[in-house]
């Protein structure tokens, strides 16, 4: 009786060890590796949005100061029409104002978490949201 029981506890054990194992595969598998993402979101950031363009200083000849990269920046032109207009790019190094949440849905919707949209030159960007989530 007391052999069965622990052959039974066993059984559950393993079962168990077997189910979490199995759901933790399956679950990496399904979803992208941090460092997939973050590599993605450095593709989307430097290769698609540019960003740096704006949000990072340059040095005299126009060279991105990379020490400062993301960190905000004065912009070095302005329309040539009166309209709405940012004179500065805001830091976005770590997306300070943000959650990651807020974060995605802005660069899905255009919009600020208080439903503001950010003025000209920034671009209302319409990302997917595995994009998005990068």
């Amino acid at each position: 009786m007391k052999t069965h029981l622990i052959q039974r506890l066993l059984q559950i054990v393993f079962a168990l060890s077997l189910t979490v194992a199995v759901t933790a595969v399956l679950s990496r598998a399904a979803t992208p590796d941090r460092a997939e993402l973050i590599a993605r979101g450095r593709y989307l950031a430097e290769n698609v949005g540019l960003c740096s363009d704006c949000h990072t200083p340059h040095n005299e000849k126009g060279e991105l100061v990379r020490e400062r990269l993301l960190l905000g920046a004065a912009l070095p032109f302005q329309p040539t029409v009166p309209m709405p207009w940012a004179p500065a790019a805001p830091p976005i190094a770590g997306l300070p104002s943000m959650t990651e949440a807020q974060a995605a849905a802005f660069f899905q919707t255009g919009k600020r978490p208080d439903g503001t949209s950010p003025r000209p030159p920034m671009p209302e960007f319409r990302l997917n949201a595995g994009e998005a989530a990068a």
